[in-house]
């Protein structure tokens, strides 16, 4: 039971010599301790949700796993398409967005003999895809600037653990992974080729089907004649409504 404490401890014998709390402390900690070592543990998964005598709140991984959340990011992968390969075009803005610089791109050019179908759309396709997992921090502006949709952070994995430095250096086998994607609008789904449209090519701001706009340009004097040029100093008179 707790006792009053003085205004002056200088003249208090037992909190000068610190017994008291020494031996509360001890008692709360051997409390803990045998309840612990002999009480019944729950091993939910939740530590919040634990019911147990035991107050032991230690995730024994890998045999206890707590379930990731719905945003959580894990390790990347490169998205397959329907026939295997990557859905990376080289296009660099991964590499160029990435603030811990930890992707490396080396793009290669399809050959325009090619019968691949992908060869007559898409220009370059990746030689090499780096990503060095050492340097990530995880942010995910790779996914977010991505325009194919061709890396994803949903593998709800760990990174795992390696013997060296370059067993953390993911390339395109082992990024490539997880199930194919495939999106209406991939240029590949679209056209079998990449030749110029059949339609003519249009200005901005027209639409298609009609001829281009004629802007009223503020030189011109009324409706239907020439524009009149204004002399320095001379101001156009405003037409009477």
């Amino acid at each position: 039971m707790g006792y009053k404490a003085t205004q002056d401890p200088r003249h208090d014998v037992r909190e000068r010599t610190y017994l008291p709390e020494l031996l509360r402390g001890l008692g709360i900690t051997a409390r803990h301790f045998f309840r612990n070592l002999f009480g019944t543990r729950d091993a939910n998964t939740s530590v919040v949700d634990r019911k147990g005598t035991s107050l032991i709140t230690t995730v024994e991984y890998p045999e206890e796993k707590i379930p990731y959340p719905a945003g959580y990011r894990g390790l990347h992968r490169l998205v397959p398409r329907d026939d295997g390969k990557p859905r990376c075009v080289a296009c660099y803005m991964c590499a160029t967005i990435c603030p811990a610089q930890c992707i490396y791109i080396e793009a290669g050019e399809y050959e325009t003999e090619s019968k691949d179908g992908e060869s007559r759309v898409i220009e370059k396709y990746p030689t090499q895809f780096v990503i060095d997992q050492l340097r990530c921090i995880v942010c995910g502006l790779c996914v977010e600037a991505c325009p194919k949709d061709a890396i994803r952070m949903d593998t709800y994995e760990h990174t795992k653990p390696e013997y060296n430095r370059q067993g953390f250096v993911y390339d395109i086998p082992k990024l490539l992974k997880g199930p194919a994607v495939s999106h209406p609008s991939d240029p590949w789904n679209k056209r079998e080729g990449s030749e110029e449209p059949h339609h003519g090519h249009k200005e901005a701001h027209t639409r298609i089907g009609e001829g281009l706009v004629q802007l009223k340009t503020p030189h011109a004097v009324g409706h239907g004649h020439e524009a009149q040029k204004l002399g320095p100093g001379e101001a156009k008179a405003p037409h009477a409504k």
